[in-house]
């Protein structure tokens, strides 16, 4: 169902990173600090405000020198439909050349760009990323991969059969906390792990509110159609850019497609899982079927709880797991101190094993439960490769790959690790969504809850198999001209 060589290869086989492909310097050609053209990866971005501008500079590095980048990086292109947006990298990158229209730089421009920075809304990742890679360009994508699982299985495939170096935008998969969290894991600290535990406190942005209405002047800056790109024709309203459309389902992911992208990773790094077989979940709207005026389904909700089966890969049974968000919390461990925090502002995650308890969140290091015992017992040294500069590592790594060529370093997130992880997460939107199908009577007293059901998942055929109306959320309807 997919390759088997993933990120989860990367962090258990030691050693490999210093196995990786090493350029040959050539200063001693051309001088001191100079770089070969055949040793520069030249990158075109696609949506270069906010965090496609730190993505950018993530590449080549801040004219400040607060951030270094990768010395091989050189931002060629700059690409945005809000010209707003992209006034900071075009100070920071004043010699790249600026399109409004990613179709026209990629058609016009293609023999300039090795490789492209996917920094977009998660509606138009497919599109742009796939337009990418049919042009042979490397591909860099912001998380979540894609808007719906239908792209990401289409990514997956495509970045092997174009043997592409890609690389999804969750920068904590190249920290040292993951690993060291495997390394726990793989000494059997706490056993066999049976449950994954994991919680956000996003939405940080408006959702589980009504649709924002009236007529409003487009911005001369902002080309409305090409920012709506596949999306369905909407008009233009305030409240969508240039952060809040992530809680509208006709643009973002909501709280999943954020957070959960990097705290749900850590299980997907560390266990024998790919694709869930089952999963239901409730959320804070329940109520609004007693007071119709309250539905908003054009948002995601404010609080969730999902639920779901994975099958361990290798074959000792199943793993459960829970995503719980917007300020909603598990139980505390009966193994943490009344006074010890439960994960932190983002954040984090509990693996339950046969033996004991892990705890750990985003942005630091994984905590036995009960604490005292990373003083007590003696914990695994280091054995698994570690990304240099860790989350600035993720940007690094991937212009080396990109200038070694296909299969030659392994990276953190490439796509066929990243594009079963998204699907994964986005299952979790999916029973939303068919949590929001709810359906009357026409005395508009009895009802149905269809997403409380267990919705069972055929992975290999991308279907639910006891509730059709469910597939309608596993692809989208594209406008014409956007199809992948």
């Amino acid at each position: 169902m997919k390759n088997k060589s993933t990120r989860r290869d990367f962090i258990r086989q030691a050693g490999l990173a210093a196995a990786a492909f090493t350029i040959v310097p050539r200063f001693a050609l051309g001088g001191k600090g100079y770089i070969a053209p055949s040793d520069t990866l030249y990158i075109a971005g696609v949506g270069v405000g906010g965090k496609g501008q730190s993505d950018l500079t993530g590449f080549a590095g801040s004219p400040d020198k607060k951030v270094v980048g990768n010395p091989k990086a050189r931002i060629a292109f700059l690409c945005d439909v809000d010209d707003r947006q992209a006034v900071e990298s075009k100070t920071n990158f004043p010699n790249a050349k600026y399109y409004k229209d990613f179709r026209v730089m990629l058609d016009k421009e293609s023999k300039g760009i090795d490789a492209v920075c996917v920094s977009t809304p998660d509606h138009t990742h497919a599109t742009i990323t796939m337009a990418a890679m049919q042009r042979g360009k490397h591909v860099y994508v912001q998380k979540p991969l894609t808007h719906n699982i239908y792209e990401a299985r289409m990514l997956t495939e495509a970045a092997k059969r174009y043997k592409l170096v890609t690389q999804m935008g969750n920068q904590y998969a190249s920290a040292d906390y993951v690993r060291q969290a495997k390394e726990y894991v793989n000494a059997g600290l706490i056993g066999d792990v049976t449950q994954v535990i994991t919680w956000t406190n996003r939405p940080v942005w408006p959702q589980g509110v009504p649709a924002p209405t009236g007529k409003h002047d487009i911005p001369k800056e902002v080309d409305w159609d090409l920012w709506l790109g596949p999306a369905s024709f909407i008009d233009y309203n305030p409240a969508y850019l240039p952060f809040n459309w992530r809680g509208w389902w006709h643009f973002g992911t909501g709280a999943l497609g954020d957070m959960g992208c990097h705290i749900i990773d850590a299980a997907f790094g560390i266990l024998p899982i790919d694709y869930p077989t089952e999963v239901e979940c409730s959320n804070n709207t329940e109520w609004a079927d007693f007071i119709k005026e309250a539905e908003y389904p054009a948002s995601c909700p404010a609080s969730s709880i999902i639920h779901m089966k994975f099958p361990r890969t290798d074959g000792k049974g199943n793993i459960k797991f829970t995503w719980m968000d917007g300020g909603l919390l598990p139980e505390r461990p009966e193994e943490l101190a009344p006074d010890e925090q439960l994960g932190d502002w983002n954040g984090g995650y509990i693996f339950i094993g046969t033996k004991g308890k892990l705890m750990g969140n985003y942005g630091s290091a994984p905590k036995l439960l009960p604490t005292k015992l990373m003083s007590e017992v003696t914990l695994p040294k280091p054995s698994l490769p570690r990304v240099q500069g860790a989350e600035q590592g993720h940007y690094t790594q991937w212009v080396d790959a990109c200038i070694a060529g296909y299969g030659k370093i392994q990276l953190s997130s490439p796509f066929e690790y990243a594009g079963p992880f998204t699907e994964a997460v986005l299952m979790g939107n999916l029973a939303l969504r068919s949590y929001q199908l709810r359906k009357y009577s026409e005395d508009g007293k009895n009802y149905t809850y269809p997403g409380r059901k267990k919705l069972l998942w055929d992975a290999r055929n991308m279907k639910i198999t006891n509730f059709d109306e469910a597939n309608q959320f596993v692809k989208r309807d594209y406008r014409s001209g956007w199809t992948l």
